[in-house]
């Protein structure tokens, strides 16, 4: 029988396995005794037919700690690139099939972040010690100035510790060590760089958007959801949802001469789509919702990833400082939201049932003498935890003829659910629990079709999740490392 796969997109990732990568501390410090991987990506430009491929990089390998890598291919032969960067200022570009450096760039100061432009498989920003996002074009044509645009200037005064592309390509997100997050419009890059003097990158000075305002602490990860920004930072536990007012990647990018300059340092927060003409201007940005991120504890550098692809739900994933791994799925707000309000609508027919999703359990006290119910509990629970599921049979809608819900079954519910208290994080809908005690997530990867997700960090571990498990194990595709 041929091997068939649970496609409910409700599903949540589930524990599958660990990797323990050999020890390796001969490029370590005496008294640094793990060598953690600070970033994992899978490749995104295979077949869906090919088996996924991640790779994962750290500390111990070729002489420099290595924190960041990304891919792009070979314009002409399509061969997988993989670039990585890290304390040596330098970007190394590999080609994973035949293993040799096709291209090297020198930077000024250590690299602690690399993107791939999604428009653009050919341009990788980096984030840098030196408070700069650099645009390199690894295009053949720029072989003799690869930097083609340097965004900088007035936009940060400390180290950089993220960069993030906008799906269209043409905007940057960039965040670190001062607890700013700025958004950069890209200009239009040159076509090539021959001739003996090829021309200087383009400089940036300025970003479109800047704002010391969302967050208190280092801010060790940005990204795109739509329009939308989702940022982190230490000390907060939480990943925030927020939006920057009048930005649309619908509308022209705006000029360079657009951008809000430094000369009003009191304002926390700069914008050219929101200007500020008064001291009571609205707001130019707004936070829409927060995801409860607990234990964490002192570390940064953990960063959460966004599988966002297009008729899938977006799943949220993120490591913590102690070995547990959350998921938030986004759609499932928008259906609790609907669902709730059919519940508590004054004019609802109550004779007619109530269809509830499956992975929303009303709270069910037992007996403590029936083992068996406990039993049945306990498996049900397990199975919740893990993999985001509820335990029954039916995953997509429950019918219930009587939705007088407890205040307890409620409460629950709001926690993970609601979306309309800011203030009030929302709890992960599934977390997996890594029994290496004191697991440090550093960095999550989601395979193309959003199948595997992969968690790598402290103790020379990757942790490797999959939703949809196939029935017929002996047919699945297990990701392949690099």
């Amino acid at each position: 029988m041929p091997s068939t796969i649970n496609n409910d997109e409700w599903d949540l990732p589930r524990l599958r396995a660990s990797i323990g990568f050999e020890d390796d501390f001969q490029y370590l410090s005496s008294d640094d005794q793990d060598t953690e991987f600070f970033d994992v990506k899978f490749y995104p430009y295979g077949d869906e037919t090919h088996d996924p491929v991640f790779a994962a990089v750290s500390k111990k390998h070729q002489d420099a700690l290595n924190c960041s890598c990304t891919w792009s291919k070979d314009p002409e032969t399509e061969i997988p690139w993989l670039c990585v960067a890290g304390r040596d200022a330098k970007i190394k570009v590999y080609d994973v099939v035949n293993g040799k450096l096709v291209k090297n760039a020198d930077v000024v100061k250590e690299i602690n972040d690399l993107a791939t432009n999604p428009a653009n498989f050919l341009l990788i920003a980096s984030a840098s010690d030196d408070t700069t996002i650099r645009i390199w074009s690894l295009d053949p044509a720029h072989d003799k100035q690869p930097c083609v645009c340097l965004l900088g200037g007035e936009g940060h005064s400390a180290h950089l510790l993220t960069v993030a592309f906008h799906r269209t390509g043409r905007y940057v997100l960039s965040a670190g060590h001062d607890n700013v997050v700025c958004m950069w419009t890209l200009p239009e890059l040159p076509a090539e760089s021959s001739g003996k003097n090829p021309p200087e990158p383009i400089v940036i000075h300025y970003p479109h958007f800047f704002t010391s305002e969302v967050h208190s602490g280092i801010v060790d990860c940005v990204a795109f959801f739509g329009d939308l920004v989702l940022s982190r930072a230490c000390h907060e536990d939480i990943i925030v949802l927020w939006r920057i007012e009048g930005f649309s990647s619908q509308d022209p990018p705006p000029a360079a001469s657009d951008a809000p300059t430094t000369s009003d340092t009191e304002r926390l927060t700069r914008s050219a789509f929101a200007p500020a003409t008064s001291s009571a201007c609205p707001p130019q940005y707004t936070r829409l919702l927060q995801f409860y991120t607990p234990w964490c504890g002192h570390q940064f550098y953990l960063r959460f990833k966004l599988f966002h692809s297009k008729n899938k739900h977006p799943i949220l994933a993120f490591g913590n400082a102690h070995s547990t791994i959350f998921f938030w799925d986004l759609a499932r707000l928008m259906s609790y939201h609907d669902f709730i309000n059919d519940v508590r609508d004054p004019n609802r027919d109550k004779s007619q049932p109530i269809h509830r999703p499956g992975w929303l359990v009303p709270i069910q006290h037992r007996h403590k003498g029936d083992a068996v119910n406990k039993l049945r509990d306990a498996v049900s629970d397990r199975e919740s935890v893990v993999s985001g599921r509820t335990g029954s049979i039916d995953v997509e809608t429950h019918v219930d003829q009587n939705a007088d819900y407890s205040q307890e079954t409620l409460d629950a519910w709001e926690g993970k659910y609601d979306m309309t208290r800011v203030e009030e994080p929302i709890k992960a809908h599934s977390q997996s629990n890594i029994t290496v005690k004191d697991f440090v997530g550093r960095q999550v990867a989601w395979s193309g079709n959003g199948e595997w997700c992969v968690v790598v960090g402290s103790k020379n571990l990757a942790i490797v999740l999959q939703r949809w498990q196939k029935k017929d194990k002996g047919e699945e595709k297990k990701p392949s490392v690099q």
